[in-house]
């Protein structure tokens, strides 16, 4: 779901960038200092209701989010066997809830939007030697990466299976390394060739 905006006319969507990322900010420490599991139960259930309220549906959302539900599933069983139900449940409800929050934040901005309020937020920095315009084109190189990541381990998975080695994991796991590798080369190759990251 990351960088998935969808246009709408919501309060969400017509908040600034910049509120909206403090917002998350703040969640993400209140989900640190407000303990057990009825708090993040409660902190799920207003992820969810901002969600709906955005307008992106149930279905893209849990298609989206799928690879970390299979995660958050099994750490549940595992803290269901370590600690016990209501600690499971307090730590699969604080991730379940912060990312429902972070895809309510893709939802309603643009991704343009998201890096000029990262670079104003990180300017009164400079005095201590932190490039604004770098960091921003740090994030805008990971949102960047991670579907074109994803879209190099389905090619590959597919190419896999396409010479009936579905099951063989070095099938898979060494093209897709190599083509992960190759890329990041060429990124880095593009940005030394505009001289940035001398």
């Amino acid at each position: 779901m990351i960088g998935d905006y969808r246009p709408g006319d919501t309060l969400l969507h017509r908040l600034p960038a910049g509120a909206k990322l403090v917002a998350l900010l703040a969640a993400g420490i209140a989900t640190l200092v407000v303990r057990g599991p009825v708090a993040s139960l409660v902190a799920l259930a207003l992820a969810l209701l901002l969600l709906r309220w955005t307008g992106a549906g149930l279905r893209a959302t849990v298609r989206g989010l799928r690879g970390l539900l299979v995660m958050v599933a099994m750490l549940f069983a595992w803290q269901v066997w370590q600690s016990g139900w209501p600690r499971a449940v307090e730590t699969v409800g604080d991730i379940l809830a912060l990312a429902l929050l972070a895809t309510v934040l893709t939802v309603t901005t643009r991704v343009d939007d998201l890096l000029e309020a990262i670079t104003a937020g990180l300017r009164p920095l400079r005095r201590i030697g932190v490039d604004a315009d770098r960091v921003a084109l740090a994030f805008a190189l990971t949102i960047r990466a991670i579907p074109a990541t994803l879209e190099l381990a389905e090619e590959t998975r597919q190419a896999a299976q396409a010479r009936g080695l579905e099951r063989d994991p070095r099938a898979r796991l060494t093209p897709f390394v190599i083509r992960v590798v190759a890329r990041a080369h060429e990124t880095g190759a593009a940005l030394h060739a505009r001289g940035i990251g001398d």
